[in-house]
């Protein structure tokens, strides 16, 4: 999981967790499936009915489960103590766990002793390492700016541990390294606060200008007013009065147009999809490497199959999809698309020889961005304009065929 989809995603990895543990039988298991019902969706309470669980069966079979469980209902309630002790716990066991990595690093950064200050430097350097390890050949434009966004994060850590250590300029330096790796108002801020530290005022506030003008989505208008106001604040203090401020922020504002149209422009050329919002305009890769272009599909029904290799669901789904794809293979005006969203291309086709599923199958190459898929299995229909008509996740597996055969009837219908 990329950073920033961590926080968001926590509530739903919780009421999953919460269902697994308390599908288990047996006697502990009923006794915890109590404490779970009687916790209903409070992460406080959901807390201590696993930690009361834990203590009193330390041998559990179903530990590690459990302790993951325990960090997440941590994280949202936002006990920093607990988050560290069960997060460290099960980072002994799953080093890579980006999402606990993450959490434990800011809980780490927040509590602020030098122990707890030099074990987040060396979570934020793992962070680091993994993200730079994470295969980007051949990666649609919004997965790379994920990697990005992920990596320039870990970097801020990595800054913020550094410089509370004592080591300011090496601070200063990582977070610039941050913000030439992904800009986004987080790491200016972070450039600004050492510049500040070193006596840099004057820095600190150019800083300050490309958090108040950068284009972030993350930037609320709260935010944006204290970057604004933080910035003034520096630079009436380095030049000993405000004016020439506006001149500051269109300079910033400038600067921050082009840096990011160039890095567009850097992304068009290794992904033609970049920005792309119609699907339409895809041009997708087929595992053998050709090209198809999604235009030729205008005045026809689509039905788009998105799955993954290391999904279980997704292949106790394809011989249902398979059923339907049959029903409708005398009928030009549906087309049947497989495509894969694995982040490792290398795995796909020795997996299709594996299973001997059918070619052609096409690599997502940013439509799950553009049409909002974030789970496997997915099945999308888009209608003859290219909208999207039906969405199914989780459907019932005795009724997948009829209900996707009913959805790609209507599609065919509809004026």
């Amino acid at each position: 999981m990329i950073e920033g989809a961590v926080t968001r995603a926590l509530p739903l990895a919780l009421a999953a967790m919460a269902w697994v543990l308390a599908a288990q039988v047996g006697d502990e298991q009923k006794e915890l499936n109590q404490a779970l019902a009687e916790a209903g969706a409070s992460p406080v309470e959901y807390l201590r009915a696993l930690e009361n669980h834990l203590r009193k069966y330390p041998d559990s079979p179903r530990r590690a489960e459990l302790e993951r469980a325990a960090t997440r209902a941590a994280i949202e309630a936002h006990d920093v103590p607990a988050a560290i002790l069960w997060g460290e716990r099960v980072l002994a066991r799953q080093a890579g766990d980006l999402p606990i990595l993450e959490a434990v690093t800011q809980a780490l950064l927040s509590a602020g002793s030098v122990d707890q200050l030099q074990r987040a430097l060396k979570y934020a350097l793992r962070s680091e390492e993994l993200y730079r390890q994470m295969p980007t050949a051949n990666a649609p434009a919004d997965r790379q700016n994920q990697i990005d966004r992920g990596l320039g994060h870990a970097l801020v850590e990595e800054a913020r541990a550094t410089g509370s250590l004592g080591r300011v300029p090496e601070a200063l330096a990582v977070a610039r390294h941050s913000f030439e790796t992904f800009p986004t108002a987080e790491s200016a801020r972070e450039v600004a606060f050492w510049c500040e530290r070193l006596g840099k005022l004057e820095d600190a506030a150019r800083a300050m200008a490309d958090a108040f003008t950068i284009p972030d989505s993350r930037s609320t208008d709260a935010s944006r007013a204290r970057d604004r106001d933080r910035m003034g604040e520096l630079f009436a203090n380095a030049k000993g009065s405000p004016s020439g401020l506006g001149d500051l922020v269109l300079e910033a504002y400038d600067r921050n147009v082009a840096l990011l149209h160039a890095r567009e422009l850097r992304l068009r050329k290794s992904d033609p999809n970049a920005q792309l919002t119609d699907p339409w305009q895809f041009t997708l890769t087929a595992v053998d490497g050709t090209k198809f272009a999604m235009s030729g599909l205008r005045n026809k029904v689509v039905v788009l199959d998105f799955w993954a290799t290391w999904c279980g669901p997704c292949r106790a789904q394809h011989p249902l999809y398979a059923q339907v794809v049959q029903r409708f293979r005398d009928n030009p005006g549906v087309v049947f698309l497989s495509i894969d969203a694995d982040d490792d291309r290398s795995l796909v086709k020795p997996f299709l020889d594996e299973q001997k599923w059918p070619e052609p199958v096409y690599f997502e190459d940013g439509l799950t961005g553009a049409l909002d898929v974030s789970a496997f299995p997915a099945t999308l229909i888009l209608d003859r304009t290219g909208k999207l008509f039906s969405r199914l996740m989780g459907t019932d597996p005795q009724r997948f065929v009829e209900i996707l055969t009913a959805r790609v009837n209507e599609a065919l219908t509809k004026p």
